[in-house]
């Protein structure tokens, strides 16, 4: 016996499976450049760092031995009378 409509069955199944094949390589290509992007948030937040670094560094090479000292204890939250050796004889 034949069925009438066993052509539109299959017809709609078929439909129903590229459908959701393109649903599942739709959604990866999108989770993909998702990623890429956060990448490269990742790289620019980086390369950002690396810069305020060696700014930082600059800013440090200039400083004398006494207020190096007294930045680095300042920041630590101690007293930075262990500094005063590093002062140096004063002019008159």
């Amino acid at each position: 016996m034949i069925i009438p409509g066993i052509n539109w069955l299959s017809a709609a199944a078929g439909a129903l499976v590229a459908g959701a094949i393109a649903y599942q390589v739709g959604s990866w290509r999108g989770a993909s450049a998702g990623y890429d992007k956060h990448v490269a948030e990742i790289a620019a937040a980086s390369l950002k760092a690396e810069l305020e670094r060696k700014g930082d560094d600059a800013k440090l090479q200039g400083l004398s031995d006494f207020d190096l000292c007294v930045l680095g204890l300042r920041g630590n939250g101690m007293p930075v009378d262990a500094c005063d050796q590093l002062r140096g004889l004063q002019q008159e």
